[in-house]
């Protein structure tokens, strides 16, 4: 069966408490995703734990201890088919602890909806998510005023809010011009499918009609196969099902590929065998998509989270070391040679090892600052030498600027993010 509509990923990020998941919940119920008598099973569990309104969040958050903590913590996926896509909805994680799950979530997305609460504003976390998104490479956002009600659905309050993620995009390098701020209240439904009568001098789009408003994602389908894996299931009657989303490159049944690093570090070989996406078996599948697929030859222990799915013929770098142009977005004190921190590189997470502090960059014009500089602090773009301290897959961003990317957290915060410009290939 011929897919319909082309695939959208959309991830939704924001502060902890900002109603992302709520957003979401409305959005599926006011779409007729969500039937009533489910809402009306959430809403009597969601009073039964004293988490009033907190209905349509449980939609999304399945999890029993995401509903007694009120919070999300993994990656939940939703589907919705709207005039132009069939949407992925991808609710993401505002808690800090949970913020690696939210890099992934946000190198799978085409689109963001960046939340914020109309009665608490711009939040220390707020200024993260955005680097992160920046850096993930996630090219059209959207901001969602929520709460609206709470502040009874003020022009001016919203106006404010505004101002103040109008002055933080431009911080971390996204034009503002091209951010759509969406005035909404996700627990009354306000713009999220249907127009809010409570704001007649809001002239925007509703939710649902922003994500047709985004551009088609440019599909790198003319680069080789490259899957990071997410996950690997056991599924009787099929066997090992890593499940990930194509990042580049097109993935045919009978295709070989080499999986790197796997278990041994030197990649293990294979074969397609079945591609299935939304539980339909398919012939092919291209970038942008979610997939389970099955290799043959390749068991549970030879493939794990991070690694990576290559066409065999056009493998991927396992890298001894590499250097990156990064960005230190918040650490405590300043990061100086030998720092190892844990880097988050497409699905994988590594702990690798600064070896070099080549030069310090002038944020605004890219120009060298300083050479050799002795560490570096918040704030500052830096050329560095990385060694990993484990088989990590990379590329550089000349050759695939997917699967150059990375997050570099530390004590659960992230502590900068970058691209990979050169590397050395692991003999």
């Amino acid at each position: 069966m011929a897919k319909e509509k082309p695939n959208f990923n959309v991830v939704f990020v924001g502060h902890v408490d900002h109603g992302k998941s709520t957003c979401i919940g409305r959005l599926m119920y006011d779409a007729g995703l969500l039937p009533e008598q489910e809402l009306k099973k959430l809403k009597e569990e969601a009073e039964k734990h004293g988490k009033i309104g907190f209905e349509f969040a449980y939609a999304m958050d399945k999890i029993k201890e995401e509903r007694e903590r009120g919070l999300t913590i993994d990656l939940a996926y939703k589907k919705l088919i709207t005039d132009k896509w069939e949407v992925t909805i991808i609710d993401a994680p505002g808690h800090k602890d949970f913020v690696k799950n939210m890099i992934t979530g946000a190198s799978q997305a085409d689109a963001a909806f960046l939340v914020v609460a109309a009665d608490a504003g711009v939040q220390p976390q707020t200024k993260e998510h955005l680097w992160l998104l920046r850096t993930m490479g996630v090219e059209q956002l959207a901001v969602m005023v929520n709460k609206m009600d709470t502040i009874d659905y003020s022009e001016e309050k919203f106006n404010k809010v505004k101002e103040d993620v109008t002055s933080l995009l431009k911080t971390v390098g996204i034009n503002p011009e091209k951010v759509t701020f969406i005035a909404v209240s996700g627990l009354k439904g306000d713009n999220i499918v249907n127009k809010s009568e409570n704001m007649g001098w809001y002239k925007g789009p509703t939710l649902k009609e922003q994500l047709d408003l985004f551009g088609e994602p440019k599909k790198p389908t003319e680069l080789p196969l490259r899957m990071p894996v997410q996950d690997v299931y056991e599924i009787t009657g099929i066997g090992t099902v890593p499940v990930g989303k194509i990042e580049t490159g097109k993935m045919i049944i009978g295709q070989k590929v080499v999986i790197l690093p796997g278990r041994t570090g030197k990649g293990i070989e294979g074969e397609v065998k079945s591609i299935e996406m939304h539980h339909e078996q398919l012939q092919e599948a291209v970038a942008g998509d979610n997939v389970g697929i099955n290799i043959r030859g390749v068991g549970k222990k030879d493939i794990a989270r991070g690694d990576v799915i290559c066409a065999a013929d056009k493998p991927a770098s396992v890298v001894s070391e590499f250097t990156a142009q990064i960005a230190i977005i918040n650490h405590p004190t300043v990061v100086a040679k030998g720092y190892t921190p844990v880097f988050h590189v497409h699905t994988a997470q590594v702990p690798c090892q600064f070896v070099e502090l080549q030069k310090k960059l002038d944020p605004k014009t890219g120009q060298v600052a300083e050479e050799n500089p002795d560490f570096l602090k918040n704030g500052d773009v830096a050329i560095v030498k990385i060694k990993p301290q484990g088989n990590l897959v990379l590329e550089k961003q000349a050759d695939n600027p997917h699967m150059a990317r990375f997050a570099i957290r530390d004590a659960g915060a992230t502590v900068a993010a970058g691209i990979c410009i050169d590397l050395v290939e692991k003999k």
